[in-house]
């Protein structure tokens, strides 16, 4: 049977060295490359169409969920773990939204990184344990999606940003929670505040809460 070809993706030489070390010691593996950022990762998942790709969150220019989010779009039967040191809910998110399959911790047991290896190529979805407890506890904490019935004018996403807005969440805090640019969030609010035909966030709070909202 060919070993999984895997490709590397982190800006951390020490990193980069131990587990490819690790992985080249298991026969069903072969490392086919390394990347030390997200740009030199899109071109290097073109040129050796690996089976996964270890990728790092923070490097330098491109970040690791925009390279996955490019590369999927170009390749969507490569399968991406992310293996970072990020645990936030935000970069979880983001990085499922890019299509990412999986999301563990560098300082996840060696092992755990095999196992998650073997678990996105083969289509699963896996987590560290952190990771997974951290998602339940969120998921557990969130409000209900606002009802359509409750300002009917608005789309579904601007609901969505009209509850971050009531919970006193900042553009900046809603593009990174929802993954879109700032200017997109703008967008959003603008056309939220108009629609509610109110003055400023303020007063869309106010209506937002006097609605039920929060």
């Amino acid at each position: 049977m060919e070993p999984l070809h895997i490709l590397i993706a982190d800006d951390h030489p020490l990193f980069r060295h131990g587990i490819r070390e690790f992985l080249n010691l298991a026969p069903e593996l072969e490392v086919v490359g390394e990347a030390t950022s997200g740009q030199e990762a899109i071109a290097q998942a073109e040129a050796l169409h690996p089976d996964v790709i270890l990728m790092d969150v923070n490097m330098p220019g491109l970040n690791g969920v925009e390279a996955t989010r490019r590369i999927l779009h170009a390749s969507p039967h490569i399968r991406v773990l992310i293996v970072t040191m990020f645990e936030d809910e935000a970069t979880v998110f983001a990085a499922m939204r890019a299509g990412a399959r999986g999301y563990i911790l560098k300082d996840s047991e060696k092992e755990n990184i095999l196992r998650a290896i073997q678990a996105v190529a083969n289509g699963e979805a896996i987590f560290s344990p952190s990771i997974a407890t951290r998602l339940i506890d969120y998921f557990s904490t969130q409000a209900a999606a606002l009802p359509k019935d409750i300002f009917p004018s608005l789309t579904e996403r601007e609901r969505q940003i009209l509850q971050l807005i009531a919970r006193g969440k900042s553009n900046t805090d809603i593009a990174r929670e929802l993954s879109l640019s700032p200017k997109t969030v703008y967008n959003y609010v603008s056309n939220i505040l108009s629609k509610l035909q109110v003055a400023d966030r303020a007063q869309a709070i106010i209506r937002a809460r006097e609605a039920g909202v929060s």
